[in-house]
């Protein structure tokens, strides 16, 4: 979805987002987890993952310092090319069980906050 070997996300809970300008669409995948695109530029905004109702993924490069923002963890890894390479501390092949969010969480904040 981005032409890339990297997409990088960050992860807010929903109560804490709000789109506040324009009406975000789905994009081109269509199921359970639904992608979000802008309707006039098709950029490719956030995501409401399946199974994860509480969180929503927003792009990184739509925040205003996206330089600021370093992988924490990195998903879908068996899938990844051989030379795609992040500095993520944890690393999944696929997403992480929704068990272990709160350790997760609790160690981004050890480290982030």
């Amino acid at each position: 979805m981005t032409a890339s070997a990297f997409s990088l996300s960050a992860l807010y809970p929903s109560h804490a987002f709000k789109v506040t300008v324009g009406e975000p669409v789905i994009g081109g995948l269509q199921g359970a987890t639904r992608h979000y695109f802008c309707g006039h530029c098709k950029s490719w905004l956030f995501t409401r993952p399946e199974g994860m109702e509480e969180f929503v993924n927003v792009r990184a490069t739509m925040m205003e310092d996206a330089q600021a923002f370093r992988p924490f963890m990195e998903t879908y890894t068996d899938e990844m090319l051989p030379w795609a390479k992040t500095p993520a501390i944890c690393s999944f092949n696929k997403f992480p069980l929704p068990e272990s969010f709160p350790e997760l969480l609790s160690e981004f904040a050890k480290r982030h906050l």
